[in-house]
């Protein structure tokens, strides 16, 4: 089995006009940090970002709110995007996502479900809500897991289909749930669904960046079995890659992945859908490439998203709004002119 890893962009034989391209993503993603951080700014002294010790309200401001939130922002499009670019891989489908496939409705589901029941044993509010949310989404993933360990190959028609269905019969308990709670209830039900990015201090910060360290570095050494999957199950087979073993352990760790991130941030769609789908029109399909680059047009999208989210109108709004309005024609136009 293939396990050799190698990036393309560190040869020296690459020519002048991918290393721009590179670049340019390099200097695409810092920017969208860094305006995401300082671009809310407005108001408040600037000298605030040299306050380390938070003295002032601006230095409280800006690093309490605005550099955990757009820190936060840009490892959650990393993450989503991530394990997008894994999920149509391994279905060689590129609508599969995390989304499509029951893992955000399950965190939606067990969301939902302790802000209407509520949960004794938990203190803070936040930590219940992320606690539920994690534990819907890896009980959809066990589920999702053992209805397609019915098929003999663990195939990618079992898993779809099991994940859509599963998606559809969640949709509709969050939506009974929603439709039979207090107003308060239903307004937090839905206000969470939209996915959100608000923060105080870097604790979420932190604990996404650790799914992304963990999840990033198990992907990174089995980029090699991404490429021969994405090619066709015959072509792993006689590569003598066990597939339905490959599937399983890959759709595990990215279901625990989002699940671990959207129990912070809520489900924001869109970015694992579309970023993979970007990076592969830009750069092709070898996923030696596709590895970095979905990690940073997906945090560099989200940040812009976010930036976008809080700044263009007199109200913050939920981030899961922006990304499809933005992320959408964008798409539908580097495809349309991809095909011509």
């Amino acid at each position: 089995m293939p396990t050799k890893t190698n990036y393309r962009f560190f040869s020296p034989k690459v020519s002048l006009v991918n290393k721009l391209l590179w670049l340019g993503i390099i200097i695409f993603a810092i920017m969208s940090w860094m305006t995401d951080s300082l671009l809310p700014l407005s108001g408040i002294s600037f000298d605030g970002v040299f306050d380390f010790e938070k003295v002032t309200p601006a230095g409280h401001i800006f690093w309490d709110l605005r550099l955990p939130r757009s820190s936060l922002a840009f490892l959650t499009g990393a993450v989503l995007s991530l394990c997008g670019m894994v999920f149509q891989s391994i279905f060689r489908n590129n609508l599969a996502t995390p989304f499509t496939l029951g893992v955000a409705s399950g965190a939606s589901l067990g969301a939902a479900l302790y802000i209407v029941f509520g949960l004794p044993i938990i203190i803070s509010a936040n930590l219940g809500i992320g606690f539920a949310a994690f534990l819907g989404a890896i009980s959809i993933t066990a589920l999702v897991n053992f209805l397609g360990s019915r098929s003999r190959l663990f195939d990618t028609h079992s898993l779809l289909l099991a994940g859509v269905a599963l998606s559809f019969i969640i949709s509709s308990i969050i939506m009974a749930i929603q439709y039979s709670s207090e107003i308060h209830d239903s307004y937090q039900i839905m206000r969470w669904t939209m996915g959100g990015l608000d923060t105080v201090g870097f604790a979420d910060t932190i604990q996404v960046l650790l799914v992304f360290i963990i999840g990033s570095i198990f992907i990174l050494f089995h980029t090699e079995e991404l490429n021969i999957l994405s090619i066709g199950d015959e072509l792993a087979m006689s590569r003598g890659l066990n597939i339905g073993k490959c599937r399983k352990k890959m759709f595990i760790i990215t279901s625990i992945m989002v699940g671990g991130t959207v129990a912070i941030t809520g489900p924001i769609g869109f970015i694992g859908m579309v970023v993979p789908h970007i990076c592969r029109l830009i750069l092709g399909p070898n996923h030696n490439n596709l590895f970095p680059s979905t990690i940073l047009l997906g945090g560099a999208i989200l940040t812009i998203c976010d930036c976008i989210a809080h700044n263009v109108l007199s109200i913050s709004l939920p981030v899961g709004i922006i990304t499809p309005l933005l992320g959408g024609p964008f798409f539908l136009w580097l495809l349309f002119k991809n095909n011509k």
